[in-house]
């Protein structure tokens, strides 16, 4: 933690963080699953899973690769089937977000994954749409999915993703995202980019985490994306760094997932400091929350405790992902106006200081041109 924010009170400073208003742009529903809630729809659907209780599934969630993570994402995907399903799902999810007054959430969503299994696409979006709705009138929590092209599993189930996501972009869906592993080639799914810019429809990709800057080249010249999922190794060519700088391109940042799939050994080694110093636009989130035992308010703190950051920087950053989000113009403004005069209450009220928010602002309410 800086030499400014090291005298707070980490109680008082956890209070503080759980309680500012938040977005999030980065991280996947599936991967949200609570285990209580895992555990019964295992049971509902006869999955069998690794252990029968949620400390055994929180066990069963510390991988030693992507490839052991991928392997637990689908088994619990495979208990997702009925619309009440996805409803409990969402519904759950949406508490968990309003519960740390997280107002927006921009959140990645595999729909091919889940009409693969047998899932019926036409059910899982009224199921969605509903929960969705609902949840915004019960908690005040806004959520827009991304759906995903899984790089691994070809062009058929990207036809169908693009498709549902297109169909689907008046009150459900906000951007296409590619996924899966980077190993596998980007070029294939091309087509459905231009289908999705040609569109209107925002463009994100997952880059630059399994594999190096060629992955973050590979995506920009084929996605166009308007933000990269991760793209923390970019730290690792200096020429690529600059262009992001230079071409405001924002990297969605997951400390904890990070170290808990072995991207990087420790939080000591994580490039997060060094990307947000570069001048690169940032956004903290958690991925995967369940899977990787964090949340978005445990990402905040990681910040302040392991990357040098103090209160009036990641009170940036998190205004930062207003900015980034794909909310439309006179929106982000209403959001950057409510949050920067919250964050300056619950400062003087929960840590006794004031911050100096009015340069963050005005640089998070600049438009970014492309």
């Amino acid at each position: 933690m800086s030499a400014e924010a090291t005298p707070l009170d980490r109680v008082a400073l956890r209070r503080f963080l759980s309680a500012i208003p938040k977005v999030e742009l980065h991280v996947h529903i599936e991967g949200a699953i609570q285990p209580a809630t895992l555990l019964r729809l295992a049971a509902r659907r006869g999955v069998d899973l690794p252990s029968d209780t949620e400390e055994g599934l929180r066990s069963w969630f510390r991988f030693r690769d992507f490839s052991e993570f991928l392997e637990a994402y689908l088994v619990c995907c495979r208990c997702l089937r009925d619309p009440e399903d996805f409803q409990l799902l969402v519904n759950d999810f949406v508490a968990e977000q309003a519960r740390q007054n997280i107002r927006y959430t921009e959140a990645h969503f595999t729909i091919s994954t889940h009409t693969a299994n047998g899932a019926n696409s036409g059910e899982i979006t009224e199921a969605i749409r509903e929960s969705i709705q609902e949840g915004e009138k019960s908690y005040g929590s806004r959520l827009r999915l991304i759906p995903d092209i899984v790089r691994n599993v070809g062009v058929e189930r990207a036809d169908e993703t693009i498709e549902w996501a297109l169909d689907n972009r008046a009150d459900t869906v906000i951007a296409l995202g590619i996924s899966g592993k980077e190993d596998h080639p980007t070029e294939p799914f091309r087509e459905h980019f231009l289908a999705a810019r040609s569109a209107g429809l925002h463009r994100v990709a997952h880059a630059g985490e399994q594999a190096g800057p060629e992955s973050i080249r590979e995506a920009l010249e084929i996605c166009s994306p308007e933000r990269l999922g991760h793209g923390v190794r970019a730290t690792e060519d200096n020429e690529l760094m600059t262009t992001l700088a230079a071409d405001r391109i924002p990297l969605e940042v997951c400390p904890s997932s990070n170290i808990q799939l072995g991207i990087f050994d420790s939080m000591n080694q994580h490039p997060f400091g060094e990307i947000y110093r570069a001048g690169l636009e940032v956004s903290l989130n958690s991925d995967d929350p369940t899977f990787f035992a964090t949340t978005l308010t445990d990402e905040y703190e990681t910040s302040l405790v392991n990357f040098g950051l103090d209160i009036d920087e990641l009170c940036g950053v998190a205004l930062a992902a207003v900015a980034q989000s794909f909310l439309p113009a006179d929106e982000k403004a209403r959001f950057e106006r409510r949050f920067s005069q919250e964050y300056n209450v619950l400062a003087e009220q929960l840590l006794d200081r004031t911050l100096g928010l009015e340069e963050s602002i005005g640089a998070v309410g600049a438009e970014r041109t492309r």
